[in-house]
C-alpha cells in the first residue's frame, strides 16, 4: 500500500494533474479499508494500523475536504480504538480524532449537518428527518463513530447523556436503508435497547427484533450480530439454550466473508470466552 501510495504521487507530480489526486486517494483509502476488513489474522492489523492511521491522517490532511477521506478516517481510528486498545486515555485520544472526523464528514456532505451533535435533542431530531438515503454513509459513520467516543469516554456521564441521539441518528439510517453496512445500524440499536434490564428502563424483547433483524440483512454472515445477541440478550433474560446455540453456530459458520473477516475472526475469539464462561454466568 506505501508503495502504491509513493507511485502515485509519483504520477501525480508528473502529471502536474492536481485533480487525479483527490479521486485517487479515495480509492487507495477504500482499498486500504477493505484490506484490513478481510484480514483474518487480527494480529497483523493491530501491529500495522498505526502506519494505517498515520497514511490516512497524511492523506487527509492533502485532501481535508474529502467526505470519503474523512469517512474513512473516522472508521479506521474507531475500529482500532475499539479493537485493539485498552489504555483508557488512548482509547480518548484516538476516538476524539475518529470523532472529529466523522463529524467533519457529515458537515462536508451537508453543510446545515454542521455541528449538529451540540443541538437540542428536537433541533437534533428535526434535522435527521430531512435527510435522504445519500446521507446514509455519512450519517452511519457519524453515529457510529460518536458510539465509540461514548463508550470510550463511559465516565463521563454528559458523554453517555449523548446516547439518546447516537439512537436517533441510527433509527434514521434504519428508517433511510436499513440494509447498509450489513444492517449493522440494527445491531448497535440492539447493543443499546438491552444495556439495561427491564426493570432499569432497558427494551430486550425491542433488542431481540434488532438482533434478529441484523441477522437476517447480513444473511447470517455477519457473525459478531449472533455473538452480542447471545452478549446483550440471551444473558440479559437468561436464556442459556438460546445463547449456546447462537455462539455454536459461530464457531461452526466460516469467517472468511468479504468486508467481514476480521471482525467474524474476532466474533469467534469471543464466542469461545462467551461459551467457556456460561457455567459460571447462567
Amino acid at each position: 500500500m506505501i508503495r502504491s501510495l509513493l507511485a502515485l504521487y509519483l504520477i501525480v507530480s508528473l502529471a502536474g494533474c492536481a485533480s487525479m489526486l483527490s479521486s485517487a486517494t479515495g480509492s487507495l483509502a477504500s482499498d486500504l479499508s477493505g484490506a484490513i476488513l478481510d484480514q483474518n489474522d487480527p494480529e497483523t492489523v493491530e501491529a500495522g494500523a498505526p502506519a494505517y492511521l498515520l497514511l490516512i491522517d497524511s492523506l487527509i490532511r492533502d485532501n481535508p475536504k474529502s467526505e470519503e477521506l474523512l469517512r474513512s478516517g473516522a472508521k479506521l481510528y474507531g475500529a482500532y480504538a475499539g479493537v485493539f486498545v485498552k489504555d483508557a486515555d488512548r482509547a480518548k485520544r484516538l476516538t476524539d480524532k475518529s470523532r472529529f472526523y466523522a463529524e467533519r464528514a457529515l458537515c462536508r456532505h451537508r453543510a446545515a449537518l454542521c455541528n449538529i451533535g451540540e443541538r437540542p435533542f428536537d433541533d437534533f431530531r428535526s434535522a435527521l428527518a430531512g435527510l435522504q438515503k445519500d446521507s446514509v454513509p455519512a450519517l452511519f459513520t457519524f453515529a457510529s463513530a460518536w458510539a465509540g467516543w461514548i463508550q470510550a469516554h463511559g465516565g463521563d456521564w454528559n458523554a453517555v447523556a449523548d446516547l439518546a441521539k447516537v439512537r436517533a441518528a441510527m433509527e434514521r439510517v434504519v428508517a433511510l436503508d436499513e440494509s447498509y453496512e450489513h444492517g449493522s445500524a440494527h445491531l448497535y440499536l440492539g447493543v443499546m435497547t438491552t444495556l439495561l434490564p427491564p426493570a432499569l428502563g432497558g427494551k430486550p424483547e425491542e433488542g431481540r427484533g434488532h438482533f434478529e433483524r441484523a441477522i437476517a440483512l447480513s444473511h447470517g454472515q455477519d457473525l459478531m450480530a449472533k455473538v452480542e445477541f447471545a452478549r446483550r440478550y440471551a444473558r440479559l433474560v437468561l436464556d442459556r439454550p438460546l445463547h449456546d446455540r447462537l455462539l455454536n453456530e459461530v464457531l461452526q459458520a466460516p469467517a472468511n466473508v468479504p468486508g467481514l473477516t476480521l471482525s467474524n475472526t474476532l466474533a469467534q475469539r469471543s464466542a469461545r470466552e462467551l461459551l467457556k464462561s456460561a457455567d459460571s454466568y447462567f
